[in-house]
């Protein structure tokens, strides 16, 4: 995926998002955000999109979002302000590959499908991990492609249409494992039919 392909996919599915991969993702958003909402201090959601997530924070914490898509932003603040969502400090627009905060800036970082939409993951995962603080906690909701079975066909039949379809059909859970300042504290398959994974990593 390229930016351009990114800002295209994203502006295309900006108005009916919520409506569709919204509602397909939402057993993923619970679980990562009970988890948060167990946890103090500031988060850093990376991707937040829609701001599907914002309005289920508590505000005992001190929320930042960010995303590429302008037109995803837009309809994330406006639920801040339809809704009065205080806890959310900041909505900014910025590249995840390089994040405009210095080191150790959040206690807390996650990144909800959204590691398999961007250019050079890897990258992201690096960015994620150098602005969480030592100790503190890196989660990441994804797709990550099957080795077998009729979905991993299927994966790889869709894989060519990635820029079309906005996100990588055939995306390898590899590719985020391999950031030596995160280790996995936890791995589980999420719904629908064990289609996400939800990965939790401790910030060395």
């Amino acid at each position: 995926m390229d930016l351009k392909a990114v800002g295209t996919s994203y502006r295309r599915w900006a108005p009916i998002y919520d409506a569709t991969f919204g509602r397909i993702t939402t057993p993923g958003r619970r679980k990562a955000v009970n988890y948060i909402n167990g946890r103090t201090g500031s988060l850093l959601e990376v991707g937040v999109g829609t701001g599907l997530s914002l309005r289920d924070y508590r505000p005992h914490l001190q929320v930042t979002g960010i995303d590429y898509s302008h037109d995803m932003l837009a309809k994330a603040q406006a639920k801040v302000e339809a809704e009065k969502l205080a806890h959310v400090v900041e909505l900014r627009q910025m590249d995840a590959r390089t994040l405009d905060f210095p080191d150790a800036s959040f206690d807390t970082v996650v990144a909800m499908y959204l590691v398999s939409v961007v250019p050079e993951p890897e990258r992201v995962v690096a960015e994620m991990a150098r602005v969480c603080k030592p100790g503190g906690e890196v989660l990441i909701i994804n797709h990550f492609a099957r080795d077998g079975g009729f979905l991993g066909a299927l994966e790889r039949v869709f894989a060519p249409f990635a820029n079309t379809l906005g996100w990588h059909s055939d995306f390898r859970i590899e590719r985020v494992l391999g950031c030596p300042d995160l280790t996995v504290a936890e791995r589980g398959s999420l719904p629908p039919l064990g289609m996400f994974t939800f990965l939790r990593m401790s910030r060395n």
